[in-house]
C-alpha cells in the first residue's frame, strides 16, 4: 500500500507562514513597496521569512514575497483565463493567514470560498461531553 501524506501532514512540513493580502494591490509595485504593504497589513517583519501573497485588482495576477537569507524573492503569476479566488473573509479583513494546501488550491484554481471541511472521525478523540444546562442541578 501506498502512503499518501494527508493535507495536515503536508501542512505542517514547512515553518513558513503564508499570509494572503486580501486587498486589491497594484502589479506595478517591487519589493520595497510590497515589503511595506505586508508590514503595514499583517503587521509582520518580512524578513523573518514568511511568504506574503498580494492579488491584483482584477483578480488574475497573484504576487509572492519572501525574505530568503540574502535577499527577496518575488515571484508572480498571471492567469491567462480566469481569476483566482479567495476565501471568504470578513469585509474589514486585511490578510489572512493560509495553510500550505490552501494555497496550493488557490494556485490550482480551487475555489476557497467553496471549500469545506467535513467533520471526520478521529480515532481516540474523546467525544464531546454532555452537559447539563439547567444551573439548579449544578449546585
Amino acid at each position: 500500500m501506498i502512503n499518501l501524506p494527508s493535507l495536515t501532514q503536508l501542512d505542517r512540513a514547512t515553518s513558513m507562514r503564508i499570509w494572503l493580502c486580501t486587498g486589491p494591490t497594484d502589479m506595478r509595485r517591487g519589493f520595497d513597496r510590497l515589503a511595506e504593504q505586508a508590514r503595514q497589513v499583517t503587521r509582520q517583519d518580512p524578513h523573518v521569512g514568511h511568504l506574503f501573497v498580494f492579488r491584483s485588482r482584477g483578480g488574475d495576477r497573484l504576487k509572492a514575497l519572501y525574505w530568503e537569507k540574502d535577499g527577496y524573492v518575488l515571484w508572480y503569476k498571471r492567469l491567462e483565463e480566469g481569476t483566482f479566488k479567495l476565501p471568504k473573509l470578513a469585509a474589514e479583513q486585511a490578510a489572512v493567514e493560509l495553510k500550505a494546501s490552501e494555497l496550493a488550491m488557490l494556485l490550482d484554481g480551487i475555489d476557497l470560498a467553496s471549500v469545506k471541511r467535513v467533520k471526520r472521525y478521529r480515532r481516540g478523540a474523546a467525544p464531546p461531553i454532555e452537559c447539563d444546562r439547567n444551573p439548579q442541578k449544578l449546585r
